[in-house]
């Protein structure tokens, strides 16, 4: 079991097993921002009958399935980075300001850069792509577990290793 009777982690537990749980709690919480965040992106879109994937110029008031995952990225990382650290039991874990709330803004800004990155790359290869409003809910919500699963994962694993 990863936590003992109190809800803290077993401290007797090795290295592979600690990476074991962590990933197997990352891909549940990847999974579950998935589903939610996908589901929450298609009732926005739904009435549309196309969406571009991304936008030519920066100042178009176009929405974009891009132009909607960059804030969900960034909100998702900080959020889900303070939710990691409140839920995770961990004696002599360091204190929520300024330590852990400077990781959720590295996370942030990772999956800002991240998130920008491939939209960039995407519309410089393959141009301007219409998508339907299933397709942007889909794509939404893969960025979302993605950003979940790796900010859960990266998030615990740290406050775990830190003692």
């Amino acid at each position: 079991c990863f936590f003992n009777a109190n809800n803290k982690i077993d401290k007797r537990m090795t290295v592979a097993d600690k990476s074991s749980h962590l990933l197997k709690g990352a891909l549940a919480s990847g999974v579950i921002n998935a589903i939610i965040n996908g589901i929450i992106n298609w009732f926005t879109v739904k009435d549309q009958a196309r969406l571009l994937l991304t936008g030519d110029l920066i100042s178009s008031d176009q929405h974009t399935v891009f132009a909607g995952a960059v804030p969900l990225a960034v909100s998702l990382a900080f959020i889900l980075t303070t939710v990691a650290y409140f839920t995770t039991k961990e004696e002599g874990k360091p204190s929520y300001f300024p330590s852990v709330f400077v990781i959720a803004i590295k996370h942030s800004i990772y999956a800002f850069g991240l998130v920008v990155i491939f939209a960039i790359l995407l519309q410089r290869i393959a141009g301007a792509i219409e998508v339907t409003p299933v397709a942007s809910a889909f794509i939404a919500g893969i960025i979302a577990g993605l950003v979940g699963g790796i900010v859960d994962y990266e998030t615990k694993r740290r406050l775990i290793a830190h003692d």
